[in-house]
């Protein structure tokens, strides 16, 4: 294995050039191993992924930020979308795979009456709540989870810099965001239904509740339920954000495994395998507002995504994908145990299997042990962190070479700490946990 040279002198260069090195947070080289993180990739397939230095790693960490559910450059979901680049991907007249694709999505979520487009999922959610607002006549958001960038969440932290620190990442400045935006957006931690209970109480103009059905916890007490219960009490409009968790439990997403339907549903990454495509559900009489407000863009009308979409939908649905990422996520949470138990190391695994992750228990440690399993994993051909969003190209082999690899790692990790030692096995600096402006 080569030091990935060329990977990291680019990045260097991007930071000179691109504010923050590039587009999104989640991918910055210092949010997984600074200075010695490969950055960039000349070719992916399947699970692999080369750098620019020629280096093949097996994907074991985010797999495109959690948008690639088939695996990198799935054969069926290319083919689709080469048919539509050489037909043509846009013109002045209109895509007929997105008629296909809402005729799809209400089937496959039969509460909804129609549907509406986008691109990314952070736009989505904007376009979710504009309607929304526009339904209710409301502007108060009640919110749990991680919703995006824009101003209508980002707008919490104009409150408290505190308000997001616990639905993704700690340190978000809200600089930009119209300081007349203050109050319009309320948190409240999942399965808390206290929480939202007392903002509904101190709050008499709430108009939208979003919530992301599932991550990490799994809903308590009939969380979902109540959530909703609160909602139609008010007048609210219930948005369910399935950015991250849709198509991996089920063909559609976790509120139908739930069995709570909400008003709006959102759709993006995992649906259209790395092309981007965003969808926006909802009952028809909800959707319909959006007829009196705004919103309207180009590119929602192109021709890749919907492709993309129909064909990574058909395919999860004919070879039963969640049930296949089911099966894996629980070898590798089930791996991480019993390794972290051969080697005496303090490890909390949590679920589900689609998004199983890892944590270290030592306190003021955590990140530098986090930052030395990168390290080592690398070494070893996997680009790596305690977290997998597991896809229908990992395979059991793919598995069984990885935890061999980790049980390395862990023992590695373990001598460590007994000989306090970690921060001088690190060939760079901590990998950063939150929000750092990079310069």
């Amino acid at each position: 294995m080569k030091k990935p040279k060329r990977g990291i002198a680019l990045w260097n260069t991007a930071k000179k050039v691109i504010p923050g090195g590039g587009q999104l947070l989640s991918k910055r080289s210092e949010m997984f191993l600074p200075e010695q993180w490969p950055a960039y990739f000349k070719k992916a397939k399947g699970v692999e992924v080369w750098d620019l230095d020629g280096n093949k790693f097996i994907d074991m960490t985010i797999m495109g930020v959690g948008s690639c559910i088939l695996g990198y450059a799935d054969d069926d979901v290319n083919k689709a979308v080469k048919k539509v680049i050489d037909e043509g991907s846009m013109n002045t007249l209109n895509s007929p795979e997105e008629v296909e694709l809402a005729e799809l999505l209400i089937k496959l979520h039969p509460w909804a009456g129609m549907a509406r487009f986008a691109r990314t999922g952070g736009e989505s959610m904007a376009v979710a709540v504009r309607i929304a607002r526009a339904h209710s006549g409301r502007d108060r958001v009640a919110f749990c989870g991680y919703h995006g960038w824009q101003d209508w969440y980002l707008s919490s932290n104009l409150s408290s810099d505190k308000n997001l620190d616990g639905h993704l990442l700690p340190g978000l400045e809200p600089k930009g965001v119209p300081r007349g935006l203050k109050g319009s957006a309320v948190p409240f931690n999942y399965n808390r239904i206290d929480e939202l209970e007392e903002i509904v109480k101190k709050h008499r103009d709430i108009g939208v509740i979003v919530v992301e059905p599932l991550r990490h916890q799994e809903p308590k007490n009939d969380f979902l339920k109540k959530v909703k219960k609160i909602a139609e009490k008010i007048g609210a409009v219930l948005i369910f954000d399935e950015i991250t968790i849709a198509w991996r439990l089920n063909p559609g997403g976790s509120h139908l495994f739930y069995g709570v339907h909400p008003d709006i549903a959102v759709f993006a990454k995992a649906m259209s395998n790395g092309y981007p495509m965003a969808a926006i559900i909802g009952r028809k009489k909800v959707m319909q507002s959006a007829q009196d407000t705004f919103i309207s863009s180009t590119f929602w009308t192109e021709r890749v995504g919907p492709a993309a979409a129909l064909a990574t939908i058909k395919k999860l649905q004919a070879k039963n994908v969640p049930l296949h990422i089911k099966k894996i996520g629980k070898m590798i949470g089930d791996g991480w145990s019993l390794l972290a138990q051969k080697h005496g190391l303090n490890i909390s695994v949590v679920g589900p299997e689609a998004l199983i992750t890892f944590s270290f228990n030592y306190s003021k440690d955590n990140q530098a042990l986090r930052t030395l399993f990168t390290q080592e994993m690398l070494k070893r051909g996997f680009l790596a962190t305690p977290s997998v969003y597991v896809s229908y190209a990992h395979k059991e082999a793919h598995i069984k070479v990885y935890l061999k690899a980790v049980g390395e790692v862990f023992e590695i990790i373990k001598e460590a700490l007994n000989n306090n030692q970690i921060h001088k096995l690190l060939e760079g600096p901590v990998a950063h946990s939150d929000f750092k402006r990079l310069t």
